[in-house]
């Protein structure tokens, strides 16, 4: 063999500085807690930014977005900054910087949301691409450490993806399945940012030392301090919610329920009878109106809340059973903790989503079905379809009557295409709420809310419902029959095929943000 076909091959010499101070395990551990730590930041953001954007569809793509553009742009540069400089050099500020930015994340994004929400995009943009990016650039530059000879190239290269990968599996699954419902989200963040940070320490100590490490851990610590002091603080972070409970100064027992910045429910806890918001006496009037006075219901409510509704059945028609789906399973405690929710008064409360809690249901088993979830300001896709609808049909008896709160703004696009939705499930549908938003006054502008619609497959007794929403002074009207076709206009059906609920809302979320 000649000389320059053996040198190809021949490999580095032991000891060099492309090998000295990293052995393959401690390799395979920083690609491997590296991989994991974006995925966790990944998660995490989506849950820091819902009080502010939403857990919508567009929130998701936008963080899963900017998430693959770091790992991609950090795993170029990386590779490309390992061919230049000593790799042994970049390993630890990665890791500290990365970790001081996790750390400060929830309060930076808590606090831009408050002061200054027109940034709030840029910002947490660049909260999700820093770390992102000098995370992912660890790979390749463990990579071109590892990489002692030609002839093992494939080996380390798969090898060390393959740990990566491994890595990013084991960090969605231990975000999604364990720290989520453990922690809260500032609590997860700053732990990661501390321990990217104390990796840096070991880093530099095993190949160059202590230098910088101190003033990446005082940044850390600052981070920790910072947030608690950070506005948007939660009483709670549950599963799905940033949630806190609010006093009412003008009635002692009165309790606000907030939902990542949203009033999602009031409860009167001495009084449930007393229903503060428009939507939920509205609600009242339709079943009251609908049904003798004061007879017991088999009623099943999808999405619970504060559980105003089910109280108010169960203080007004006493023997009332209520099953309430409630998919956020820290929401149920604040109601038992701190909204004085007992285990007796024929409420019962499962934890599951709201579809698959239909779905369990006996066919012609309930007199009332109440829809009244949300995620953030919409209810979530998967229960406005025909395929939805059609199983809340199915678990109704003849008489049975479904009502659902709605809110949409501007153009109104989402809830006429619930309402066409209705139309093709149910043979009765009417629709309520200010007259200006459902076409009873054509000369005022619509602002947009919340509306209620009711559906049967029995006639509905629509001047009683207007008499009993005229006694709560709602000044909320109703709509039916050929006026309502009208405002439904062209509407698109929902379906499990196409659901473009997010889409639908949209705009009015551009005008918000």
């Amino acid at each position: 063999m000649s000389p320059v076909t053996g040198s190809s091959c021949s490999p580095v010499a032991e000891g060099t500085p492309r090998n000295r101070g990293l052995g393959a395990r401690a390799a395979a551990v920083l690609v491997f807690g590296a991989s994991a730590a974006v995925l966790v930041v990944e998660i995490v953001a989506l849950r820091l930014l819902a009080p502010y954007l939403g857990l919508t569809l567009e929130t998701s793509t936008m963080v899963i977005g900017i998430a693959l553009t770091a790992m991609a742009f950090g795993s170029w540069l990386g590779g490309r900054s390992a061919d230049q400089v000593d790799p042994r050099r970049l390993i630890g500020p990665a890791l500290g910087v990365s970790g001081a930015v996790v750390a400060l994340t929830p309060a930076v994004l808590r606090t831009t949301a408050e002061s200054a929400p027109a940034i709030l995009l840029p910002i947490a943009s660049l909260t999700i691409l820093v770390p992102g990016a000098l995370l992912s650039a660890v790979s390749p530059i463990v990579t071109k450490l590892r990489l002692t000879s030609l002839a093992e190239t494939g080996t380390v290269v798969g090898r060390l993806s393959g740990v990566g990968t491994v890595g990013a599996i084991v960090g969605t699954v231990l975000t999604g399945f364990v720290l989520i419902a453990r922690f809260p989200v500032s609590s997860i963040l700053i732990g990661l940012g501390t321990l990217l940070v104390v990796g840096s320490a070991l880093v530099e100590w095993r190949t160059r030392g202590w230098r910088g490490t101190p003033a990446l851990t005082l940044v850390v610590v600052a981070g920790g301090l910072a947030t608690v002091v950070a506005p948007g603080g939660c009483d709670t972070e549950t599963r799905y919610h940033c949630a806190r409970v609010v006093a009412d100064p003008d009635r002692d027992s009165g309790l606000t329920l907030v939902l990542d910045g949203v009033r999602h429910s009031y409860v009167d806890v001495d009084d449930p009878a007393f229903l503060e918001f428009e939507y939920v006496r509205a609600i009242a009037a339709v079943v009251d109106a609908s049904f003798p006075e004061g007879a017991p219901l088999a009623a099943h409510h999808v999405g619970g809340g504060g559980l105003t509704f089910p109280r108010y059945l169960a203080a007004t028609r006493p023997g009332t059973r209520s099953l309430v789906s409630e998919i956020d399973g820290g929401v149920v405690r604040i109601d038992r903790d701190r909204l004085g929710l007992s285990e007796e008064g024929g409420i019962d409360v499962r934890v599951e989503d709201g579809r698959l809690g239909l779905r369990r249901l006996e066919a012609d088993s309930r007199d009332l079905v109440v829809g009244d979830a949300f995620g953030g300001v919409s209810v979530p896709w998967h229960l406005t379809t025909v395929e939805a609808l059609a199983e809340v049909r199915r678990v109704l008896d003849e008489d049975g009557l479904y009502v659902a709160n709605l809110i949409d703004h501007g153009g109104l696009a989402f809830a006429r295409a619930e309402v066409a939705t209705l139309e093709a499930a149910f043979g009765h549908v009417a629709l309520i709420g200010e007259p200006s938003d459902i076409g009873l006054d054509p000369t005022s502008t619509s602002r947009g809310g919340n509306l209620v619609v009711l559906a049967s497959d029995g006639p509905v007794d629509l001047p009683a419902i207007q008499e009993a929403l005229d006694a709560r002074r709602t000044g909320w009207q109703i709509s039916a029959g050929v006026g309502l076709g009208s405002w439904i206009g062209g509407a698109q059906l929902l379906t499990d095929d196409y659901a473009p609920v997010d889409q639908l809302l949209q705009p009015y979320r551009q005008q918000r943000t």
